[in-house]
């Protein structure tokens, strides 16, 4: 399948299988919430795993080359001769990214969202990390989070060429 021509459309191009290597964690998770359902415990995927596994996706469907933890807000590169900076957020929930206000920021942002118990992800942002970030104030502290809503709509006024390509 491949990405509408209608300008910003998400597509079933923009969903994905999330790599088969996480499904025993995934199992393993749901057998914790069958055991345990009478509790309410949700066992949720969040915070480092998530942000890890959205790195590996971004890897695999976009052929970023990810970075050794060398800096802040850049997770790896773009391929082609530019190198462009890549930074990539991922969330279990239906919350927004967080960001800390950086004086370096990368040139792109990929934002997924992971629907664990669907086995499926989608990508919500694909574009400059600037057209991300347009709504934010000009400085503060500690973190702040980017809705998701806006990320769809700005998401969705980009251009094709404005995206990185996705390659799987």
């Amino acid at each position: 399948m491949e990405r509408g021509n209608k300008r910003g459309s998400l597509t079933l191009m923009d969903e994905f299988e999330l790599p088969r290597e996480i499904q025993p964690l995934l199992a393993a998770r749901d057998k914790l919430r069958g055991r345990y359902a009478s509790s309410g415990l949700r066992f949720t995927l969040d915070g480092n795993l998530v942000g890890d596994i959205g790195e590996a996706v971004a890897a695999e469907l976009f052929d970023i080359m990810l970075t050794h933890r060398c800096g802040q807000a850049i997770d790896g590169f773009a391929p082609g001769p530019e190198r462009k900076s890549v930074q990539v957020k991922a969330s279990g929930t239906f919350r927004g990214p967080a960001f800390r206000k950086l004086e370096t920021g990368a040139d792109y942002l990929l934002f997924f969202h992971f629907d664990f118990d669907r086995r499926v992800g989608k990508v919500i942002f694909n574009g400059p990390e600037r057209v991300a970030l347009a709504k934010m104030p000009s400085s503060w502290t500690g973190q702040r989070m980017v809705p998701v809503g806006y990320l769809r709509q700005a998401n969705a006024e980009l251009q094709d060429s404005d995206r990185l390509p996705r390659i799987r």
